[in-house]
């Protein structure tokens, strides 16, 4: 029974545990979460930076797969957070709750197939599809000496767990030493199937009462239809605000020239003995895709063009047919086979749903630098998928800093499928959820400020502007350096920083010049430094104290108009009777701020400011909607108020920094 003061004498445990003090917000959290798994109700919790949430959920899931036997599932988005959660949250929570539980927890953590090594692969039961060259005693790239030091690690690794490979490998290296879910020859016909790492890891799970995953993971379970996470009655899913995105992305599915070639070619070398013609139909295929598509213009395809129809037809067609033939083949090695099998089986599906143009999918082709012309589909919404597959099998927690959006649960709660109680909607197959905001334990008002350049003109299409290059120059001298620049654009960011360089005398760092890890340590240990970037430093830096006292933003992220799914997302409300760009674009855009803005406070010791670049924060019609989505920072449109306050901060941290010895 997860009673009130159960709950509360558990969590103090938990939190003495990991060297934290007990928080009010934290501790409401704690008796929402277990209130929610008690009466099999689904669960928004908003819990601001600095609420310790993992515990506020954690103790409770802990609580209840004692009780009751029954697993539970934490979904994370990050493997920062995965790695908190499994290394530090939950050892620390199963050491400090053994007066109060039965027996110790056990927890597991579980990734996609292709996280893990394949032993079979590593072992030469798959065939080389790369540059042989890579495979050298004493390779001469880059890539070739990755792949020689992961076949290394491979043959001493306990768990086959990519993330314990450091320093890590690329892509391409990763691809050599590892398998996914359709190229596994599956336990019956794998002859090292014994030791299979993933196989292993799920045998963990299954025994386990934590299971902690991620969100691909989650929506691929959700996806299929094929149980990949072992049985459970709960699941918690972290950093929800992220949750759409990567369930859509795991739905969405790619059809290229170069994957139907890449296709056939696999195919005919199992199909090299017979006489089938498959593949060689397979690859004028791919030919002609390749001509259509190169003079195709890229953006969005509400109508299918009849030259394209016929195409993906033949192709379809053909992927069929050779599907049929590689299940007739005998006698050819069965790894070479489950490739081909794997790669004609994705070609076949891509095309077949391009084909179909549903009107709950959404399809584009895009111009890829690298990949060349490329044909998405993608679900126009997944509350369908996430309500049948999701909430009407499990109770849900969801959490995140960073839920509401103008001050609402609403928005996120419709894009997930659920309805909030007395908001009207709600029918017999709607699932319904109890919203809750715990707060923060910090005093944003008190310690940072939200400066909006009200006096710029409006962003261009063409990037930063100088006036907002100068007004940037300034922000930063005034605050001695201490700067997160998070940009709309890498071309943004490196503008910026190539500015500033010459004008100030302050170490300027820019993503791209190094690995985004190792740029955010730099960051975090001079004081002085200045790190300029792009999306994945919008969420993914935690720099408390003097290092990070300036935050600014130069746009607000809208998407980009063109973009093919938030445009189609936007149309559909419309058609609705609502509003598209409030739904979707001023959405997105909330959301996104909102969490830039977040990586100012993390701590109840910082000060600073986050300074917008966009004066339609202030003059917009839906800039009210907007602010009400950020942390309640003290703001101000004062451009001389706020240089003084950076420099007053700036020398206050200087004045506080240990002498040199």
């Amino acid at each position: 029974m997860l009673d009130p003061d159960r709950i509360t004498a558990a969590l103090r445990a938990a939190v003495a545990a990991v060297g934290g003090e007990h928080r009010d917000g934290q501790a409401r959290m704690a008796e929402a979460v277990a209130e929610a798994i008690e009466g099999g109700e689904h669960l928004l919790v908003q819990a601001g930076t600095g609420t310790g949430k993992s515990l506020g959920y954690l103790v409770p899931a802990v609580l209840h797969a004692l009780d009751s036997g029954e697993g539970v599932v934490v979904a994370t988005a990050t493997i920062a957070l995965q790695h908190q959660v499994v290394d530090r949250d939950l050892p620390a929570i199963a050491d400090a709750l053994a007066a109060l539980l039965p027996r110790r927890p056990t927890f597991a953590v579980l990734k996609g197939r292709r996280n893990y090594v394949c032993r079979n692969r590593v072992a030469g039961g798959m065939p080389v599809e790369d540059d042989e060259a890579l495979f050298t005693a004493e390779p001469t790239t880059a890539t070739g000496r990755e792949v020689v030091r992961a076949r290394a690690w491979a043959e001493q690794t306990s768990t086959g767990d990519r993330d314990e490979l450091v320093p890590g490998v690329g892509e391409r290296a990763w691809s050599q030493v590892s398998v996914g879910a359709r190229e596994c020859l599956g336990a019956a016909r794998c002859p090292v199937a014994a030791d299979c790492f993933a196989e292993l890891a799920r045998d963990r799970a299954r025994d386990a009462d934590i299971v902690v995953t991620n969100h691909a993971l989650l929506a691929i379970d959700a996806i299929e239809g094929l149980p990949v996470l072992p049985e459970h009655d709960v699941v918690v899913v972290d950093e929800a605000h992220e949750l759409v995105e990567r369930v859509t992305g795991a739905a969405t599915a790619e059809l290229s020239a170069a994957m139907v070639e890449r296709a056939a070619k696999r195919a005919g070398r199992v199909l090299r003995a017979t006489s089938s013609e498959q593949p060689q139909l397979l690859e004028r295929g791919a030919a002609t895709l390749t001509g259509l598509l190169t003079g195709m213009p890229e953006g969005r395809l509400d109508e299918l063009p009849e030259a394209l129809g016929a195409v993906l037809a033949s192709v379809r067609d053909a992927a069929r047919a050779t599907l049929s033939a590689l299940s007739a083949e005998r006698g050819s090695e069965e790894g070479a086979k489950a490739m081909a099998r794997a790669a004609v089986e994705v070609v076949h599906e891509a095309a077949e749903r391009l084909l179909a143009h549903d009107e709950h999918d959404v399809s584009w082709l895009r111009h890829d630098e690298r990949r060349g012309p490329v044909l998405h589909v993608a679900p126009l919404a997944v509350h369908d998928l996430l309500r049948a597959t999701l909430f009407e099998q499990a109770t849900v927690v969801l959490t995140s800093a960073t839920l509401t959006l103008g001050g609402s649960f609403e928005g996120l709660a419709r894009g997930l499928g659920l309805v909030l109680p007395g908001s009207g909607g709600a029918g017999q197959a709607t699932p319904t959820c109890r919203a809750l905001d715990v707060g923060s334990p910090f005093d944003y008002p008190n310690q940072g400020i939200l400066y909006v350049a009200r006096h710029l003109p409006p962003p261009g299409r063409e990037g930063i502007s100088e006036h907002a290059l100068e007004e940037l120059g300034e922000l930063v001298n005034a605050a001695g350096g201490r700067t997160l620049g998070l940009f709309s654009s890498l071309r943004a960011a490196q503008s910026a920083a190539e500015m500033l360089r010459e004008r100030l005398d302050l170490p300027l760092l820019c993503q791209g010049e190094e690995r985004t890890a190792a740029l955010v340590r730099a960051f975090a240990e001079d004081p002085r430094t200045c790190l300029f970037g792009t999306l994945s430093l919008w969420q993914g830096v935690d720099v408390p104290g003097v290092s990070c006292q300036l935050v600014v933003i130069d746009r607000i992220p809208f998407p980009r108009p063109d973009d093919p799914l938030m445009s189609a997302r936007a149309r559909a409300v419309e058609r609705a009777g609502g509003n598209g760009f409030m739904a979707v674009s001023a959405a997105h855009a909330a959301l996104r701020l909102a969490q830039g803005a977040g990586r100012l406070i993390r701590s109840r010791t910082d000060r600073g400011v986050v300074a917008v670049l966009d004066s339609r924060l202030a003059t917009a019609r839906y800039a009210s909607f907007l602010r009400a989505s950020l942390p309640p920072l003290w703001w101000t449109t004062d451009r001389e108020q706020v240089l003084r306050s950076l420099a007053a901060i700036d020398r206050a941290a200087t004045a506080a920094a240990p002498r040199p010895a």
